[in-house]
């Protein structure tokens, strides 16, 4: 089965840290650029990151850009998403998804795939 596997969200306090991660199985990751998105209760799905294929590019929303690093592994057919400074605001279900490209300046482009179930990230004290 083809998917993408979310996970690493938890509860934390304001200024803490998370690393998520996003594993596929049934396919070999290493063709795709991956996007990190988030949804908080409320509020519409929202791109935080993305990764291309090789890591030569990377994109970051502005709310995120400075606190967070995407990073993969294609050995371990895994991308990351290393949260840090984390304010209750970052508080949302966190997905990724396949795309076919990652842009600099404006994230992914051509996503494919279904979503996962996420994983939930709590900021909270």
């Amino acid at each position: 089965q083809v998917q993408l596997v979310e996970s690493g969200g938890g509860l934390v306090q304001p200024g803490g840290s998370l690393r998520l991660s996003c594993t596929a199985s049934g396919f070999s990751a290493d063709y795709s650029a991956i996007g990190w998105f988030r949804q908080a209760p409320g509020k519409e799905r929202e791109e935080v990151s993305c990764i291309s294929s090789s890591s030569t590019s990377t994109y970051y929303a502005d709310s995120v850009k400075g606190r967070f690093t995407v990073s993969r592994d294609n050995a371990k057919n895994t991308v990351y998403l290393q949260m840090n400074s984390l304010k209750p605001e970052d508080t949302a279900v966190y997905y990724c998804k396949r795309a076919s490209r990652c842009r600099p300046g404006t994230g992914v482009a051509g996503t494919f795939g279904d979503w996962g179930q996420g994983t939930q990230v709590t900021v909270s004290s």
